[in-house]
């Protein structure tokens, strides 16, 4: 799989970015691409077409006490108050990397580009409307494209900026979220949510297409630079607005309090990225993060180098 992506993603860099406009208009009726904000050289085709990765429309769920899912598989777990809290397992994330679904009142966007390991949740509402959100099949430093179905604009993932097309200046709102292993999010909520198995697609949940991309000397599909201070390209940071502190001094100290956050660590995770079974791939423990009166802050653990492609006026939070 990741063979036939690079031999595709190598073809559209050669490409100049006109022609790459032009084909892409066949594909994207309906896009303006007259409205864009970035350079069309950096966008490549990650190998499936449009909805070749099929988001989902909406899910269902089931009472965590009906689960089978193994408790150290990694969930974003979603507390909205007043709500029941709900976990989406990257089991299904992996291989759908968008789900749609509405907590309340708050349509959301439950995403996860396993490239970036990045796990982010947005709210769909943008000026008064909902948006409906599909993978397009393109990547920008590596990072999953987001498309609206109601316009077929373009947004990063990472950021959550629409990047293509007549949405351009505007940015999704992030929902406060956090990944962790089912067994704490079971705890915690003993009487919460857990998003059921999709129906109707023909995909070995639970097993991880990307064998071993976390321990790979460099990422893939990106050009970029890479991190400074000689960060491993695929180590995980954890990212709060642009600061990013790197796991390894999490593992090391379990609790860091710095730049008024105090960041947790707490060892029982499986990576979704690592073996071919994400049930018995290493334990990368989980983070959560939260400011001086206690509040979870919105953050992410992802890849050290998507942080450098997308934080501006980055600062690597080293530690002494």
């Amino acid at each position: 799989m990741l063979k036939s992506l690079a031999v595709a993603a190598a073809v559209l860099i050669a490409a100049p970015a006109i022609a790459q406009v032009t084909f892409w208009e066949n594909e994207w009726p309906i896009t303006d691409f007259e409205k864009s904000s970035i350079d069309f050289v950096d966008v490549i085709s990650g190998g499936p077409p449009k909805d070749g990765i099929p988001a989902l429309a909406s899910v269902s769920f089931l009472p965590v006490s009906a689960n089978e899912i193994p408790l150290r598989e990694p969930v974003i777990a979603l507390e909205i108050e007043g709500e029941t809290p709900r976990a989406y397992p990257l089991r299904y994330l992996t291989w759908h990397e968008i789900a749609n679904d509405v907590v309340g009142d708050v349509p959301v966007a439950v995403t996860f580009c396993p490239l970036c390991n990045s796990g982010i949740v947005f709210d769909r509402r943008v000026n008064g409307e909902v948006l409906d959100f599909g993978v397009s099949g393109k990547l920008r430093f590596s990072d999953m494209i987001m498309f609206d179905r109601q316009t077929e604009s373009w947004w990063q993932q990472f950021t959550g900026e629409a990047i293509v097309g007549s949405q351009l200046g505007n940015t999704l709102t992030k929902v406060v979220s956090w990944t962790e292993s089912l067994e704490e999010f079971t705890q915690r909520n003993p009487d919460g949510l857990i998003m059921a198995e999709p129906e109707g697609f023909s995909r070995r949940y639970g097993q991880n297409p990307y064998d071993g991309y976390d321990s790979a000397a460099r990422p893939f599909l990106y050009n970029g630079d890479p991190p400074p201070h000689g960060i491993p390209p695929l180590s995980r940071v954890i990212r709060v607005g642009n600061m990013a502190w790197p796991m390894e001094r999490l593992q090391n100290a379990e609790v860091i309090e710095e730049a008024g956050f105090r960041i947790v660590w707490r060892a029982g995770m499986a990576s979704a990225l690592d073996g071919r079974t994400i049930a018995t791939s290493r334990d990368i423990g989980s983070i959560r993060v939260y400011d001086a009166s206690g509040n979870d802050v919105e953050h992410e653990v992802v890849f050290a180098f998507a942080f450098k492609a997308f934080a501006e006026n980055a600062e690597w939070m080293l530690g002494n």
